[in-house]
């Protein structure tokens, strides 16, 4: 599904450029679930901002179920990452001025469908992920836990092939985590690939393989114990 080569990103300092990563080459095949960790500035949030598109300033190959996202024009590369790729965030990123709902809702705009079918999506949610009783609530009028739920929602309810997490449990205390995490693994055992980035050991031990970085270089790609 994924494949990196020689994927590289630096940014212009003085004298020299400071290097972000390094000649990564990466295979990560449909349906696995992989762990990114490492040090601060080792590089993890780099490659996941590289690989949700989000930064598309890097040199080398990324590849996308055959889709060669290194040569995309802009316009395609949002449409490719808004088709086929969920992102959670550790800060949310929730809209503050929507609702729970119509936060849902927003990236089902982004797919051709009538808006009976997106209601009937976003109620679906609501439900399957437990939060129908926050639906009419803004971000600011739930916990931690509550938001990154929404969160985690937002970014599977258009069934993505991908998901993406930064640091998804950083903000919640343990039970909290521990939900999401079992959230994940579900979503895994349903298909979708994932790969997140965390420093807890604990939350690694829900995937299958752990990649290292260490200043910008792949380290080490081993299977999780």
């Amino acid at each position: 599904m994924i494949r990196l080569v020689n994927v590289e990103k630096s940014v212009d300092t003085r004298p020299s450029p400071t290097w972000l990563l390094r000649r990564i080459g990466l295979d990560i095949p449909k349906g696995e679930f992989v762990t990114v960790m490492g040090p601060s500035g080792a590089g993890k949030s780099t490659l996941l901002a590289i690989l949700g598109m989000l930064d598309a300033e890097f040199r080398g190959e990324y590849w996308l179920d055959g889709q060669p996202v290194h040569t995309l024009k802009q316009k395609e590369r949002f449409a490719l990452s808004r088709s086929r790729i969920g992102f959670v965030f550790q800060q949310y990123h929730l809209l503050d001025d929507l609702t729970v709902a119509e936060n849902l809702d927003v990236p089902l705009g982004y797919r051709d469908m009538k808006s009976a079918e997106r209601a009937a999506l976003v109620a679906d949610t609501l439900d399957r992920f437990q939060i129908v009783g926050k639906k009419d609530l803004y971000p600011r009028q739930l916990s931690g836990g509550q938001q990154q739920l929404v969160a985690v929602a937002r970014a599977v309810i258009s069934s993505p092939a991908l998901l993406l997490a930064d640091e998804p449990t950083g903000n919640l205390h343990s039970e909290q985590g521990r939900e999401i995490m079992e959230l994940f693994r579900r979503l895994n055992q349903q298909g979708t690939t994932i790969v997140q980035v965390t420093h807890s050991e604990e939350n690694a031990r829900y995937g299958h393989r752990i990649i290292r970085l260490k200043d910008g270089w792949l380290v080490d790609g081993a299977a999780a114990a």
